[in-house]
C-alpha cells in the first residue's frame, strides 16, 4: 500500500500502488499451477499425499517474500517523519483513537472484494465438484486463466483510478460485483463447459476493478505518521469480517436453499456494504498526502 509514496507525481499513485497487488494474481497462478501439476502426478492419491508437496514448497515462497521485505527502503514521507522526530511510540493505539472511522470504513469497503474472492477461489471447488460434478483440473485451469487475466486488469484498474478518481473506480467495481454474481451462477449452472470456464474467468474482473485502486484508496485515508498502522488494521480486519466467513456462509446458503443464486444475493449484499462504505470515505485522488490530515 505504501508503495504509492514512491510515485513520481500525485497523479500516478493509484497505478504505482496497484503493482504490489500484483502479488495476489501471481500467487493464485502459482498455487493453482502447483495443485494442477501435483494433481496430475498423484491422481486419486491427491487428497492423501499429493497436496502436501505444494504445501511444503510454499516455504520457499515465504523465504523469498521475507528477503524482499527486508530489502525494501522506507518511503520518503516516513524518512521525513523520522528526521522531524514525529514518530508515534504506539501507532496502533493512536490510529484507533484518532481515525477509527477510517479503519472501519476501510474494512467495510473491502467486503465486496474479499467475500466474493473467497467464494470464487475456494467455494467454487465444492460447488462445481459436489453440485455440478465438474472435473477439478478443469476448474483449476479456468482459475489459472483468471490469474493471467488479472495481470492486466489489476494494474489497469489502478491506472484508471488516477484518471477518473479512486472512489469512482471503486464504486464501478462494487456495482459490477453485485451484478456479476448472478451471471456467474447462471453460467456455471448451464453445465456447458465453455460457459463454466468463461464464468470462472470473468468472475475476477469486478474483483480486479476493486483490487487495483484499493491500496491507494485505503492508504490515502490515513495521516502519514499513522498510515502504515491504519491501513494495515483496516485492510486485515476485512479478512476476519468478510473473507474468512464467506465460504462458510456460501455453504450454509447452498445447504439451506439448494440454489447458487442465494449465494449471488449474498454477494450483492456485500457489494451494497462496500458501496455505502466507499461513499463515506474521503477521496484524495491526485491530492498531496505528504502532510498531516486535518
Amino acid at each position: 500500500m505504501l508503495s504509492m509514496e514512491w510515485a513520481r507525481t500525485n497523479a500516478h499513485r493509484g497505478f504505482i500502488a496497484s503493482w504490489p497487488q500484483f502479488g495476489a494474481p501471481a500467487g493464485l497462478l502459482l498455487a493453482n499451477l502447483a495443485v494442477l501439476t501435483f494433481s496430475a502426478i498423484s491422481g486419486d492419491q491427491f487428497l492423501v499425499w499429493g497436496w502436501r508437496i505444494p504445501f511444503l514448497l510454499s516455504i520457499v515462497m515465504v523465504a523469498v517474500g521475507l528477503y524482499i521485505r527486508l530489502g525494501i527502503l522506507e518511503t520518503p514521507a516516513f524518512q521525513r517523519l523520522v528526521a522531524e522526530k514525529r514518530i508515534e511510540q504506539a501507532p496502533v493505539l493512536e490510529v484507533i483513537k484518532r481515525q477509527p472511522k477510517e479503519i472501519i470504513l476501510s474494512a467495510l469497503a473491502r467486503t465486496a472484494e474479499q467475500a466474493p474472492a473467497y467464494i470464487y477461489l475456494a467455494f467454487v471447488f465444492a460447488y462445481t465438484g459436489q453440485v455440478l460434478h465438474v472435473d477439478r483440473n478443469f476448474v483449476l485451469t479456468a482459475l489459472i486463466t483468471a490469474g493471467l487475466l488479472s495481470f492486466i486488469t489489476v494494474p489497469l484498474s489502478g491506472y484508471m483510478s488516477d484518471r477518473i478518481g479512486r472512489k469512482r473506480m471503486y464504486l464501478i467495481g462494487a456495482v459490477a460485483t453485485g451484478v456479476v454474481g448472478f451471471v456467474y451462477f447462471a453460467m456455471l449452472n448451464s453445465l456447458v463447459p465453455a460457459w463454466i470456464f468463461l464464468g470462472i474467468v470473468i468472475s475476477f474482473v469486478p474483483h480486479d476493478i476493486l483490487y487495483g485502486p484499493q491500496a491507494a484508496l485505503i492508504a490515502e485515508c490515513f495521516t502519514p505518521r499513522l498510515r502504515y498502522s491504519g491501513c494495515s488494521i483496516g485492510y486485515q480486519l476485512a479478512s476476519v469480517t468478510a473473507g474468512g466467513p464467506a465460504p462458510l456462509i456460501a455453504a450454509a446458503l447452498l445447504a439451506w436453499t439448494g440454489s447458487g443464486y442465494a449465494i449471488a444475493v449474498y454477494i450483492a449484499a456485500c457489494a451494497v456494504v462496500s458501496i455505502i462504505a466507499t461513499l463515506l470515505m474521503p477521496d484524495y485522488t491526485n491530492r498531496d498526502i505528504s502532510q498531516e490530515h486535518a
